[in-house]
Parts: C-alpha cells; sequence; structure tokens
C-alpha cells in the first residue's frame, strides 16, 4: 500500500522552541521560501506556506500576523493585509494569488516540513 507521508521528504527545519508561539520564521526547503507558523491554540501545531506573497510581489508572510477568522487560522500579510488560511495557502481576498501549502509536523522537539 502506497503511503503518501512516505513518499514525502521530511526536513527538520528547526526547534518548536526556537518560533515565539503565534508567530512565524521564515525556512529555506530545496531552495524555496516557506513560512513556517507556531501555532498555540489550546494545542501546539505547526504549519507551512509558501513565504512570497503574490499580492505584495514580496517575500513577507513568515513576518505577517496570526489569527483567525471564523474556523481558520490565517496569516495577514505584512503589506496589504491579505488573508492566507494556513492549511491551506488559499487566499482569502483574492484567491487567484493562494500560496502553496506543505505538510507539517512536530517531531522530537523539531519542526518538520515535508517539500
Amino acid at each position: 500500500m502506497h503511503n503518501d507521508r512516505q513518499s514525502k521528504q521530511w526536513t527538520a527545519v528547526c526547534r518548536l522552541d526556537q518560533i515565539v508561539p503565534n508567530t512565524g520564521v521564515c525556512a529555506l526547503v530545496n531552495g524555496e521560501q516557506i513560512a513556517v507558523f507556531h501555532v498555540l491554540d489550546g494545542e501546539q501545531r505547526v504549519f507551512a506556506i509558501g513565504n512570497y506573497d503574490p499580492n505584495a510581489e514580496a517575500a513577507v508572510l513568515s513576518r505577517g500576523l496570526v489569527g483567525s477568522l471564523g474556523e481558520r487560522i490565517v496569516v495577514a500579510s505584512p503589506i496589504y493585509k491579505h488573508h492566507f488560511d494556513l492549511q491551506t495557502g488559499e487566499c482569502l481576498e483574492a484567491p487567484e494569488h493562494s500560496v502553496s501549502a506543505y505538510p507539517a509536523r512536530i517531531g522530537d522537539g523539531q519542526v518538520w516540513i515535508a517539500a
């Protein structure tokens, strides 16, 4: 049986405690900038999306403000304040400018990204 989790290349990008809760950092994985977020909302979770904001044409999403809109956990881009869903990468205001989302997990105190 084919297991999707095993087919991806998981990369440890940093220790979880190196990311302040409810903020993001930028990691370079396979030559691509990925915004990695540590969300603490009753449980510790991590999310990873592309760092490049196509609305602003700048690699800034890791510096955005993390919050929620309804049930969605989002980051607001620091430039034009567009909201990106941290689970899917969808840009809520301009879906045509959505970004990639990557599997992310916590293991042995490390943040792991599959890209």
